[in-house]
């Protein structure tokens, strides 16, 4: 085992965390509508939770007034449609291989959250190149005006379409659990999105917390080898405790802030829900979120306009 992996895995499970920076909790002038943040919503290994997660977020955001959409970016592995218990009519994959226009794909789930699903199980799986990611960037954009927040929720690990889909958000959030294995891929993830796009501003959860002193643990660890070994430490957002209601509400293919609303994992997920909002307001007072996708510069414009061409009318 190398000295990096041997950072997340050794120490004292209930030790003291590194100290954290805090989350401001600014307010946003009033005079000022609030802007659009897009957020990678990613993980280093599956099963942490993560979409689950990023749509019980997207409800949070919506009791709290922002209107969100949803980006299911798992192509070929999606179930945000499985936990909405919805059937769509069309995916992702239609848009990026030219059947379909994307605004015909997005799905009103409730008047403050809409969902752009993404296929499961297809045979005409899609590789996200630089010039698909840019066509991607150029068609969401005219329609991001009334969004607060924008969630693409990618598939696990460090695969080609992961980092091709991340590099269009404002922020990468990355959902881990208080497991090594867990916090290990979670770190190599950082690792290479760190090494293939610079990124050193990354925001974490840590879910499924089962007692008291994991988290500060996760913090430690995962904190700790980042910054010895990457030279930046993420942003912890906060945790969500494990609750059996998160599995029931899987089972019944509803949202946990649905079908449990007062559940503990519930109120953990409204909390940080409210650190978004602070998250989204200081990066606006910044000047980070204009525009809200990061558009890509290097994607081959000759490329990109054979795609364009390529979408029906």
């Amino acid at each position: 085992m190398d000295n990096e992996s041997l950072t997340l895995a050794e120490g004292q499970k209930h030790g003291q965390a590194a100290e954290q920076k805090p989350v401001p909790d600014q307010a946003r002038p009033s005079d000022t509508p609030p802007a659009c943040l897009s957020l990678a919503v990613l993980s280093g290994k599956g099963g942490v939770g993560k979409t689950s997660l990023t749509l019980n977020l997207a409800l949070a955001l919506e009791e709290a007034g922002a209107k969100t959409l949803v980006v299911d970016g798992d192509l070929g592995l999606a179930n945000i449609d499985v936990l909405l218990g919805i059937a769509p009519d069309g995916s992702l994959q239609d848009f990026l291989l030219g059947r379909a226009r994307l605004e015909d794909l997005v799905v009103r789930v409730s008047p403050g959250l809409d969902v752009l699903p993404a296929a499961s199980g297809a045979e005409d799986l899609v590789t996200v190149t630089q010039a698909s990611r840019g066509l991607l960037a150029d068609s969401l954009a005219p329609h991001l005006a009334g969004y607060g927040f924008v969630f693409l929720d990618l598939g696990a690990g460090i695969a080609a379409n992961v980092r091709e889909l991340s590099a269009l958000a404002r922020m990468k959030l990355v959902v881990t659990t208080p497991e090594p294995t867990a916090l290990t891929d979670c770190y190599a993830l950082m690792k290479v999105l760190n090494a293939s796009q610079g990124t050193t501003d990354f925001a974490c959860i840590v879910n499924s917390v089962q007692e008291e002193g994991e988290e500060a643990f996760t913090v430690q660890r995962l904190g700790g080898a980042c910054s010895r070994f990457l030279g930046f430490e993420p942003r912890f957002l906060g945790a969500v405790r494990q609750d059996p209601a998160v599995a029931k509400a899987v089972c019944l293919r509803e949202p946990l802030l649905r079908s449990f609303p007062e559940s503990g994992a519930a109120k953990d997920i409204r909390a940080i829900a409210r650190r978004l909002l602070a998250e989204r307001a200081r990066m606006q007072m910044q000047g980070l979120l204009d525009p809200p996708l990061v558009l890509p510069d290097d994607s081959p414009q000759a490329d990109r306009a054979a795609l364009l061409a390529k979408k029906p009318s």
